[in-house]
C-alpha cells in the first residue's frame, strides 16, 4: 500500500517527465506556425515589391522600351571649305577639310531605311555611319534628301531584320498630350550606346517658323521636351510609341534648351519618304508665274478693306505658269492661303516653296468686291 506522501512523490516525478514531452509537441506546432507567418510575410513583401515595380511602369516607360532599340546615332563627315589667305589661294586654290557631324536618326522599316535631318547627313556628306544601341556601327548610304523640309533618307544593308518605329498620325496630335524626344545629344550614344530620352508635352501645332538657309518650316509641332545639339534627326513620339515628328529645330538664345523645340510632322515625312525612295529628290520644278506686292493703306482704301492685309497681284509673268492656268488675275487681292491669313509676301512664298508638285494651294481672293476661291495647282 502506497502512502499519500509517496504517491505525491511518484506523481511529481511522473509530471516532471510528462510535461516536457507535451511541451515538445507544442514547440513543433509553434515553429510551423512561425514558418507559415514568415512565408506569408515574404510573399506579401514580394507582392508589395511587384506592385511598386508595376506602379512605376506607365505609358511613357513602355513607349521608351519599344522605341529605344530603333533610335540610332548618325555620324557623318562633311566636306567644308576652309578659309585661306587670298594670296595663298592664288597658288594652291581652294582648301577643303572633312568636318565630323553628329546627329540622330531612327529606323522606319526592318530592311534598314533610316530618317534623319538633311543638315545632319545631307548632300555634302562624304561618309555616313550609324551607331545602334547594341554598339554596332554600320555604314549607311544616302538615298535622297529634301533640303526644303530638312529631311534625309538613309539605308543600311544588313542580313537580318532591324528594330523599327511605327509612324503615327500627326493630324491627330493633341496640344497638351505627352511627347517623348529621343536622340544622341552631344554624341553621347557613341560612348554609352543608349538613346537619351526627354519627356514633355506637345506645346503647339501648325507652327510656322522663319525661313533659314533655304529651309521652310511649316506646320511644325512644338514641344517642351528638352532637345539639345545632336538631337537633330531623332524621333518625337507620343505615349503610344508612334512617331509624330522628327526633331529638327530648337530655339536656343543661350546655346542650350529653353523648352522650345520643333519637329517636322510625320504626315509630311511619310509622303516625302516614298518620293525619296523612288526618285532620290523632291520635284518642285513648277513656275508660279505671277508677282505680288503687299497691300498698303492706299490699296486698302481703294478696295474698301477693313484692314491692311493680303497681297495684290501686280503681274502675270507666264502664260503657261501656275497662276495663269489657275485663273489668277492682275489686281486680285489674295487674303488667305489654305485658310491662313496672308499677312506678308513671305507667307505665300513659303507655302509655294513648301508644296509638292501636284498639290494645290486654296486661295481666298478679293475680286470685284467679292471673295472667290482660286485653286493654285502647282504643276
Amino acid at each position: 500500500m502506497i502512502s499519500i506522501r509517496a504517491f505525491s512523490s511518484v506523481f511529481a516525478v511522473l509530471l516532471l517527465f510528462t510535461v516536457p514531452s507535451c511541451n515538445a509537441g507544442g514547440g513543433d506546432s509553434g515553429r510551423l506556425e512561425q514558418d507559415r507567418m514568415q512565408s506569408g510575410s515574404a510573399t506579401d513583401s514580394r507582392q508589395g515589391e511587384d506592385e511598386i515595380s508595376n506602379s512605376r511602369q506607365n505609358a511613357i516607360t513602355r513607349a521608351v522600351e519599344r522605341v529605344s532599340p530603333a533610335v540610332v546615332g548618325v555620324n557623318a563627315s562633311k566636306l567644308q571649305r576652309r578659309y585661306v589667305d587670298p594670296w595663298f589661294r592664288l597658288f594652291y586654290g581652294e582648301q577643303y577639310s572633312l568636318m565630323p557631324v553628329l546627329g540622330s536618326g531612327f529606323i522606319i522599316s526592318p530592311d534598314g531605311y533610316i530618317l534623319t535631318n538633311d543638315h545632319v547627313a545631307g548632300g555634302s556628306s562624304e561618309e555616313i555611319s550609324i551607331t545602334m544601341t547594341d554598339r554596332e556601327k554600320i555604314p549607311a548610304r544616302l538615298i535622297g534628301v529634301d533640303p526644303v523640309t530638312d529631311l534625309a533618307l538613309l539605308k543600311v544593308d544588313v542580313d537580318h531584320d532591324l528594330p523599327y518605329i511605327q509612324l503615327g498620325n500627326s493630324d491627330e496630335v493633341i496640344v497638351g498630350e505627352w511627347s517623348i524626344a529621343f536622340g544622341n545629344p552631344f554624341g553621347l550614344m557613341t560612348s554609352s550606346a543608349k538613346a537619351t530620352v526627354t519627356v514633355g508635352v506637345v506645346s503647339a501645332t501648325h507652327v510656322a517658323l522663319e525661313e533659314s538657309e533655304g529651309r521652310i518650316y511649316r506646320n511644325m509641332i512644338q514641344t517642351d521636351a528638352a532637345i539639345n545639339s545632336g538631337n537633330s534627326g531623332g524621333p518625337l513620339v507620343n505615349s503610344q510609341g508612334k512617331v509624330i515628328g522628327i526633331n529638327t529645330v530648337i530655339y536656343t538664345p543661350n546655346q542650350g534648351s529653353v523648352g522650345l523645340g520643333f519637329a517636322v510632322p510625320v504626315n509630311r515625312i511619310r509622303t516625302l519618304v516614298e518620293i525619296l525612295k523612288k526618285d532620290g529628290k523632291v520635284n518642285r520644278e513648277f513656275v508660279p508665274g505671277f508677282r505680288v506686292q503687299p497691300v498698303n493703306e492706299a490699296i486698302a482704301q481703294a478696295y474698301d478693306l477693313d484692314r491692311v492685309e493680303g497681297v495684290i497681284v501686280t503681274q502675270i509673268t507666264s502664260r503657261n505658269g501656275v497662276a495663269a492656268r489657275s485663273g489668277l488675275e492682275v489686281a486680285d487681292i489674295i487674303l488667305k492661303a489654305n485658310g491662313e491669313p496672308v499677312y506678308s509676301i513671305g507667307v505665300l512664298e513659303g507655302m509655294i516653296r513648301y508644296a509638292l508638285r501636284g498639290e494645290s494651294i486654296e486661295l481666298a481672293v478679293l475680286r470685284s468686291n467679292r471673295i472667290i476661291p482660286v485653286a493654285l495647282k502647282l504643276e
